[in-house]
């Protein structure tokens, strides 16, 4: 499953392609809560036909009233031309008064601002997705004077940011997530990856793993994890995740991968065993604690799982926090709140201790 930018942009290009008039509409100041983060797009056909998001719905709602044709038998009596403009780009903010915000269902005290673009330029779409194809990160910049549109190659995200009348967006590639091991857990950890926008690769030289993989929409490698990771063009978009148990095949990989810039690295296992793991390193792959310290494990949040769904859940939800820059306590990490746990289990009940 693409990430949502990427169905935005290629719904939208299709619609034009074809002949629809459509707008771009971007989220770009928040004031309090907001429901949608500064960046987030979505795409109104003139029919009507909606992808993405700026807030809960209700705002979209609105847009569609406003600039789709579905209400057009309407317009005699409201006034209102319920079609795409021309012209160039224009600002519109909801949620400036208590009302306002209460109507469109936005948080208390929630204002955002948006930029509509009208009919935006396919040829310009197309060439924006096939760099985002080839796993290019690209700056979109318009002119809100004329609506007029470059795009240039980028080596590093960038927040969304408006200079001298100039929108500037950054878009892609996707996130991917690189998964050593094709068993159940692995299953249900790449299903949520891809509908949580991820492109999906699972690396499994055993010819008894891959028979048996099912799940479609995965890239599935029989290469030595190791080799994939050093082929793979492992970048800060990128999560690597050794879920075997096997030293033989996780091990190297993790070292590989503690190489590149990956923004999660990780591996499957108990306290001990993880343990045992950075022992093994150290003692016989000249691995430092230094070296180490991006190596996570156990993996995941602390949320009592036990069976692989579950654990996929704790994985998961790990990965997107970490991708989305998120300081968690360490009291969520399965070690420290496993210890916490069995102090709370052993602490005296009213003073009396408690049986073993």
């Amino acid at each position: 499953m693409e990430n949502l930018d990427v169905t935005v942009l290629r719904t939208l290009h299709q619609w034009r392609a074809q002949g629809h008039r459509a707008l771009l509409a971007t989220v770009v100041r928040t004031w309090g809560s907001s429901p949608r983060p500064v960046g987030s797009t979505m795409a109104l056909c003139e029919n009507g036909a909606v992808v993405g998001s700026v807030s809960g719905g209700c705002i979209e709602d609105d847009l569609i009233y406003r600039y789709s044709r579905v209400h057009a038998p309407h317009s005699a009596t409201t006034g209102l031309t319920h079609d795409i403009p021309t012209g160039p780009p224009e600002r519109v903010t909801y949620g400036v008064t208590a009302d306002e915000a209460h109507r469109f269902g936005l948080p208390c005290g929630g204002t955002l601002e948006l930029v509509l673009e009208f009919d935006p330029d396919p040829a310009s779409l197309q060439a924006l997705l096939e760099q985002l194809a080839r796993g290019q990160l690209m700056q979109r910049s318009t002119h809100l004077g004329t609506g007029a549109v470059t795009l240039t190659p980028l080596t590093a995200p960038a927040p969304l940011r408006e200079e001298g009348g100039v929108l500037h967006n950054t878009f892609g590639p996707e996130y991917r997530m690189l998964l050593i091991g094709a068993g159940q857990l692995t299953e249900y950890l790449s299903t949520m990856a891809l509908f949580s926008g991820f492109e999906v690769t699972v690396c499994d030289p055993r010819e008894e793993y891959r028979e048996g993989w099912r799940v479609p929409g995965v890239t599935l490698s029989k290469e030595m994890p190791d080799d994939l990771v050093r082929t793979f063009g492992v970048d800060r978009r990128t999560c690597v995740i050794a879920l075997t148990h096997d030293p033989k095949l996780d091990d190297l990989a993790l070292i590989e991968a503690l190489e590149t810039e990956a923004f999660y690295i990780g591996a499957i296992g108990s306290r001990r065993n993880n343990e045992a793991r950075r022992q093994r390193l150290i003692e016989h792959f000249g691995q430092t604690d230094e070296s180490l310290a991006r190596l996570r494990g156990p993996i995941g949040l602390y949320i009592g799982s036990k069976t692989p769904p579950e654990i996929a859940v704790s994985v998961m939800a790990e990965v997107l926090a970490t991708k989305n820059g998120v300081i968690l306590p360490s009291s969520v990490a399965v070690g420290p709140a496993k210890d916490a746990e069995g102090a709370l289990a052993s602490a005296p009940v009213c003073g009396v201790p408690r049986a073993a």
